[in-house]
């Protein structure tokens, strides 16, 4: 007879999962992190020292460069005035037939700031009264209705030009008479920028009283220009003849002489060129 199968014991039961879900890790720090970290603030301070110290010395070689083409600390002589020295100089611009000493002061064997010293040639006036007369150009053009920015550069390189070839003009003439003076090429640049001031107040008289006054005030200014010119430049130009006990005498002296009259001569002329066609 068949035998009976064995009982079947319970189903099993289901294993539970003791595994808990994956934390995530904590990143791990690099091999060496920490000497890094330590090493880190010496680089970046050596390396700030490091470039602080290549911009000093690019600046030194700057200023040393910028220093040969444009004299900086000469500049800096000719621009240190005072209210009080622009106004006893315009005063003595336009009024120099009373003045008495015109004999530059030094003190030990370099001159003294212009502030201290009315002879004195500076830059400050040449060039303010340089930028004055482009704007009284242009406003004596706007009130012919003739005004374009054109025509404002036009006349304000045409001075510029002007006053260049003056420039070089002077200085070949010193070269070929031979004269040994003081004179600078920054000299010679503020004494002839100084007629701008009379030509402001020619053209200022032109655009108040018309033509009349425009010609009655720049003859003024011409003369004073003149009287101006020559009392400095000759104690400049002739201040070897002058130091020998030779004033007057010599066909050298004599072309000092007459190159100082010819460069005072040349202000008024350059005056009127530049301001004649803008008064009708």
């Amino acid at each position: 007879m068949p035998t009976a199968p064995p009982p079947r014991g319970p189903p099993p039961r289901p294993r539970s999962s003791s595994r808990t879900p994956a934390q995530p890790r904590p990143p791990r720090s690099p091999p060496g992190g920490a000497a890094a970290a330590l090493l880190r603030e010496p680089v970046s301070s050596l390396a700030a020292a490091y470039g602080s110290s290549l911009a000093s010395q690019g600046k030194e070689i700057v200023d040393r460069n910028l220093d040969r083409l444009v004299p900086v600390s000469t500049l800096k002589y000719y621009f240190a005035v005072d209210t009080a020295y622009v106004g006893r100089k315009l005063g003595l611009i336009l009024f120099p037939f009373l003045h008495q000493d015109w004999q530059v002061r030094y003190q030990q064997d370099t001159p003294v700031a212009p502030r201290f010293d009315i002879n004195a040639p500076d830059l400050y006036i040449p060039v303010m009264a340089f930028i004055t007369y482009i704007l009284v150009a242009g406003l004596a053009l706007g009130t012919q209705n003739r005004f374009s920015p054109d025509l404002l550069g036009l006349q304000a390189s045409s001075a510029l030009a002007w006053l260049v070839v003056e420039v070089l003009v002077v200085l070949l003439s010193l070269y070929l008479v031979t004269v040994n003076t003081d004179l600078s090429t920054i000299d010679l640049v503020a004494f002839s920028g100084y007629k701008y001031v009379g030509m402001i107040v020619g053209l200022l008289a032109g655009l108040l009283f018309g033509r009349l006054g425009y010609y009655l005030l720049l003859s003024w200014c011409c003369i004073t220009i003149f009287v101006f010119t020559i009392r400095t430049l000759r104690l400049k130009i002739l201040a070897e003849a002058a130091a020998e006990g030779v004033l007057g005498q010599g066909p050298k002296n004599q072309l000092r002489m007459y190159l100082t009259m010819a460069v005072a001569g040349l202000q008024p002329l350059v005056m009127y060129w530049l301001t004649f066609h803008l008064i009708h």
